[in-house]
């Protein structure tokens, strides 16, 4: 009895079904696709592919791969943002936090075109010190660290985290938050504000976390935040916009980037954010904890990218009846 050789298999690559060559690896597959393997970052099955494997796993019938690599969000028309005098193009600012590992985070962070990465800041693990480090998987000469200061309760620790950071990375960009209970994690506008107020006098450029709160967001500008960044609703509850009215009042008060910071789910979200003229968004667990956050990372780039289009359009007006498109009068 003769045995029937494949020579060929069907892959899914980028969401498109694609022939290749029985036993190709995924090397074979990237030099197929004339793409060098030092710029790109492959998921195979919802599985980070190491790049230092790519020789050695061998394609399969059905397998399903992402290829992912470096790219700038946003528009190709000139619509970019400053803040603190530096100029970006992406919209989408994304977290570290909640990936199961860091080339996971690494390959979210490249499919969502993010140029700017918020970094918590941590003690060193000096008891094993072959532990991977953050800046192994994304290059700070490549992405601009946002140090923050997640999970400080005071103005005091928020300050000195900051400090820290300066002095770890020199960085002067800096987001600030000061929590103000562990159930809501809703800021504590009143250390929020003595907080920047201190450290925008010791030299830093902060973007500062806060309440929908209008009065409190313009008494955060006059303190000379670099951006005000309001809730969407609770940090990590993925509830979405639930403060629109607020929002839109922030931003029209606003001389400075407002950026919604929290509560983001999916990607419609992002885009009723950017549709409502908010410079940018700030998400974390959105993207890390979706089934698949490389998948989920290309949704929220392109859902930032449609709402700031939207805005710049101008939506049409809403009415209470209906308006046809086509004349009534005229009619056969």
């Amino acid at each position: 009895m003769m045995t029937t050789v494949m020579s060929e298999l069907t892959i899914t690559l980028n969401g498109d079904p694609r022939r290749v060559a029985a036993g190709s690896s995924v090397a074979d597959l990237l030099a197929q696709l004339d793409l060098p393997a030092a710029k790109v970052a492959v998921e195979r099955n919802l599985a980070i592919v190491p790049r230092s494997t790519f020789a050695d796993v061998v394609l399969a019938e059905g397998d399903a791969l992402e290829i992912v690599h470096f790219v700038g969000g946003g528009q190709d028309d000139g619509d970019t943002w400053e803040v603190a005098g530096r100029r970006f193009t992406s919209r989408l600012i994304v977290g570290t936090g909640k990936y199961k590992d860091y080339a996971q985070n690494a390959a979210a962070a490249e499919a969502s075109g993010a140029e700017i990465v918020t970094v918590a800041v941590r003690r060193v693990n000096v008891t094993d010190r072959s532990q991977p480090m953050l800046t192994e998987f994304l290059d700070p000469k490549r992405f601009t660290y946002l140090p923050n200061t997640a999970g400080c309760f005071t103005a005091d620790d928020a300050i000195r985290t900051l400090r820290l950071a300066r002095e770890a990375g020199g960085w002067n960009l800096v987001k600030l938050e000061v929590l103000g209970e562990a159930r809501t994690l809703y800021p504590d506008m009143a250390e929020t504000l003595r907080a920047t107020d201190i450290l925008v006098k010791d030299g830093f450029d902060v973007m500062v976390y806060c309440a929908d709160d209008p009065i409190a967001a313009k008494k955060l500008e006059e303190l000379g935040a670099a951006a005000i960044m309001p809730l969407g609703s609770l940090i990590g509850s993925g509830l979405g916009i639930q403060n629109p009215v607020t929002l839109r009042l922030i931003i029209e008060n606003a001389k400075v980037p407002v950026l919604v910071d929290a509560g983001v789910g999916t990607a419609s979200d992002a885009a009723v954010a950017m549709e409502l003229g908010c410079d940018g968004v700030l998400m974390n667990t959105a993207i890390a904890e979706a089934k698949d956050p490389i998948l989920m990372a290309r949704a929220m780039k392109l859902a930032v990218e449609s709402g700031r289009l939207a805005y710049r359009a101008g939506r049409m007006g809403k009415r209470r009846y209906a308006d046809p498109s086509s004349p009534l009068a005229g009619l056969i």
